[in-house]
């Protein structure tokens, strides 16, 4: 393997250094920024040229081959082009996945038994056996290009968790302050039983992606793919059509998922939604053409940009995006009319509550429903379901002193109709 992996990385600094490129002036020689100048950056995709912070997701199909063995050629390619964008003074994460398929390949299982959903155990076997395997192989692709690289392996309650969530991006920050590049992957060794893991903020690397990605305060991500882009239909059927820029309007036809990975085409647009609203401009593109990562960040005509919204702040992120609803309250019209109208940040009254859905303790994070019972804002609650409930009954609909305190602080919620 040491042997393939040298041959792989020389003979992939042989062909970048082979290729001959038009040199903007300002740019170093071979920088994603010397093939294009501002002039030839479309308006919507000059943000990716400027971004500070970029996150490049891989799936299985990009690190591995259909036979499960790892994609050196792409992987050294991979490598090189992070360097590139570090060498342009970017910061710089990477998320990939791969694990399972090659700790298969390891044990000698067949592709069908792990792919069973009901297998967790093999599955997560897998995960332990192969996450070794991947991380020393992209371990020894950094040093060989002079890079630092950190495994940061990452579960569900890391999310869940509000101060778990603020140490995890901090941790992150503090990498990428060093100029170290974190390597992330779901800890399938632990998470591998989906059934028995209900309160899921991600079911893929997609959708890790992206959330880190807006927790992260990242300006760019890149989520790379067995396709070229986002079509209009599946690109293997005829009339099918590169979105060059997705909006809320768009109609995609959804073909199947990848065979290798969990994710699809539909993980993709979830994934990159979740990562424009949190203020982060994202690409789906090809991760099998070598040079798509650097063509992204220089603000090319590549795969589909799917715009950013305005940064919401991080605690509204986190309540948006990565927590999972505990149970539901029913508010009254004057009181949601009072929480989206007001230009200073009120709180939620014990008064203002219609009705309790759910047993949940106090500090849960609830969805916030009108009297129609449409959620328009999710929050954390001060009190619990019971107390709620005792408050609601013992007031019959006056004001007293109790219904008057806050269920939910000022800064607690967040209204998702913003987004």
């Amino acid at each position: 393997l040491a042997s393939r992996l040298k041959t792989s990385v020389i003979s992939n600094l042989s062909l970048a250094t082979s290729r001959s490129f038009t040199i903007k002036s300002g740019f170093p020689v071979g920088s994603a920024r010397a093939w294009l100048s501002d002039t030839d950056v479309v308006p919507e995709r000059m943000p990716l040229s400027n971004a500070k912070r970029v996150v490049v997701k891989v799936g299985t199909a990009v690190v591995s081959n259909s036979d499960g063995t790892l994609a050196l050629s792409r992987l050294g390619a991979l490598v090189e082009q992070l360097r590139g964008l570090k060498d342009q003074g970017r910061q710089v994460i990477l998320v990939s996945s791969g694990a399972v398929g090659l700790g298969r390949l390891r044990l000698g299982l067949a592709k069908d038994v792990v792919a069973n959903p009901a297998n967790v155990i093999d599955r997560q076997a897998c995960a332990a056996a192969g996450q070794g395997i991947l991380m020393s192989t992209y371990d020894m692709l950094f040093q060989r290009l002079g890079l630092t690289c950190a495994q940061v392996l990452i579960t569900q309650g890391d999310f869940l968790s509000r101060q778990r969530y603020s140490y995890l991006t901090d941790t992150l920050d503090r990498l990428t302050s060093l100029g170290v590049i974190p390597i992330i992957n779901e800890n399938d060794v632990v998470t591998g039983c989906h059934e028995l893991d209900t309160q899921r903020v991600f079911s893929d690397n997609d959708k890790l992606s992206a959330l880190l990605a807006a927790g992260s305060d990242a300006d760019g991500l890149a989520l790379l793919t067995d396709v070229e882009a986002v079509f209009t239909k599946p690109p293997d059927q005829e009339g099918a059509e590169r979105i060059k820029v997705y909006n809320s309007l768009t109609a995609v036809e959804i073909g199947e998922k990848s065979s290798m990975g969990r994710g699809g085409m539909a993980s993709k647009i979830g994934a990159a939604r979740v990562a424009a609203l949190g203020g982060v401009h994202t690409v789906v593109a090809s991760g099998y053409d070598l040079d798509n990562i650097a063509k992204v960040f220089a603000g090319a005509d590549v795969g589909t940009l799917f715009p950013a919204s305005a940064r919401p702040n991080k605690r509204q992120r986190w309540l948006t995006f990565a927590t999972v609803s505990e149970g539901k309250i029913r508010v009254k019209a004057a009181a949601k009319d009072r929480l989206i109208s007001s230009s200073a940040a009120q709180a939620l009254l014990a008064n203002d509550l219609v009705n309790i859905y759910g047993d949940f303790p106090d500090r849960a994070v609830v969805t916030v429903e009108d009297q129609d019972g449409v959620e328009f804002a999710r929050g954390m609650v001060q009190m619990s379901a019971d107390n709620m409930r005792k408050e609601v009954q013992e007031a019959g609909g006056k004001v007293t002193f109790s219904s008057a305190h806050a269920v939910m602080n000022p800064h607690d919620y967040v209204i998702l109709e913003v987004f």
